[in-house]
């Protein structure tokens, strides 16, 4: 079964893909840097890709990526877009309430931006079941793959680091150069430790500056957070059969 693309659909097609099925997936990313050895679209294609599978093994319909996110320290460095988080909850509302109109219920957003989407899309999302009388679940690759990190001897969730590229040497070897890529080992910060697998007592996320990832580029060569060259193709099919899985049963959780 290939993916259920919804822009490869007819409207006739749609309208009776809903005389059965009320699910839909929307992956959401961002295009942004991800090192001298890795695609800006990293996030995105990391949620496609999730979304694909599982749309494969169950029929549900995949809505058009929302390549852009909430990234204004990374516009660091060139091809960054970012699109203020007021802007993408709108957007995100929008896409829901277009897909509520039609009949679309039970909605997944696979986000791959991992926790710097997660403010706006929880708000977007709180507002379409309020409003809309529908049901959306927030799929993070980061909470939703805490058990398989931590199994896998991952490290801190950091950027461009052993998760996400290991995820993108399944996915996308032909995008990443490892060869170009630079370590650049977590720096334990007191009471401000952003991993999801974390116990630790933490203040909240915010999004670091322009400056300070400059100065992390002049100190390492990159703007790298973490252990990228620990990545693995091998481990990255374990992670992601891991994602895929849980985004199946989440979409029967729905149908049920």
């Amino acid at each position: 079964m290939s993916t259920n693309w919804l822009y490869r659909l007819s409207w006739k097609e749609v309208e009776t893909y809903l005389e059965t099925d009320s699910r839909i997936i929307i992956p959401v990313g961002s295009t942004e840097q991800h090192g001298k050895f890795a695609p800006l679209g990293t996030d995105t294609l990391a949620a496609v890709a999730v979304a694909q599978d599982a749309s494969r093994r169950t029929g549900v319909l995949v809505a058009p990526p929302l390549w852009f996110g909430w990234s204004p320290h990374h516009l660091v460095n060139p091809g960054t877009i970012s699109i203020r988080a007021e802007i993408l909850l709108e957007l995100l509302y929008d896409m829901l309430d277009s897909l509520a109109r039609h009949g679309f219920t039970n909605f997944v957003v696979v986000n791959g931006h991992r926790i710097v989407n997660i403010a706006w899309m929880q708000i977007a999302a709180e507002r379409a079941q309020r409003r809309l009388k529908v049901r959306v679940a927030l799929f993070d690759l980061a909470y939703m793959s805490r058990e398989i990190s931590s199994r896998l001897g991952f490290g801190a969730i950091g950027h461009a680091e052993e998760i996400e590229i290991s995820h993108m040497l399944h996915c996308h070897p032909d995008l990443v150069n490892l060869k170009l890529a630079r370590d650049n080992p977590h720096k334990d910060q007191d009471l401000y430790h952003l991993d999801p697998r974390d116990s630790r007592d933490s203040l909240c996320y915010v999004p670091t500056t322009v400056e300070d990832l400059r100065r992390v580029a002049q100190e390492t060569g990159d703007t790298v957070s973490g252990r990228p060259r620990r990545s693995s193709a091998e481990k990255g099919l374990r992670y992601h059969q891991h994602l895929v899985k849980r985004l199946e049963q989440i979409l029967e959780q729905m149908n049920r």
